[in-house]
């Protein structure tokens, strides 16, 4: 979801991608609640850090605890930034708790990413 705000966000100014420690699939939960808002994340997928272990990156931004613990050291002046969101339930079954929670990080990682941008966190 992460990946998709900032994309959406920083259009053509960034290039942003997201990997993980263990990566399996885009949730669908995600890409539903995504596209709620009018960002298609369908044609993402999911990515492991070491294909970006050789990367040079302005900055690398961690959205959770484990991925902050995770995240290996980036050549370069890399600026890290930890945002730490929960994770979204790992249940494959769409409860309406789970749909909520989903709404409630997204729109977590939605106003800090947004708010980033205004700042100039991204300049």
């Amino acid at each position: 979801m992460a990946e998709g705000v900032l994309k959406h966000y920083g259009a053509d100014a960034v290039e942003a991608y997201s990997a993980g420690s263990e990566p399996s699939s885009v949730n669908p939960t995600a890409i539903r609640v995504m596209d709620e808002i009018g960002i298609d994340i369908s044609g993402q997928r999911s990515k492991h850090l070491r294909e970006f272990s050789k990367e040079n990156f302005d900055y690398v931004i961690t959205v959770c605890d484990n991925a902050d613990r995770a995240c290996p050291a980036f050549p370069g002046p890399v600026k890290r930034l930890h945002w730490p969101f929960p994770d979204p339930p790992h249940s494959r079954e769409v409860t309406g708790e789970v749909l909520a929670e989903f709404r409630r990080i997204r729109d977590l990682i939605h106003v800090q990413f947004k708010a980033s941008a205004l700042t100039g966190v991204f300049e």
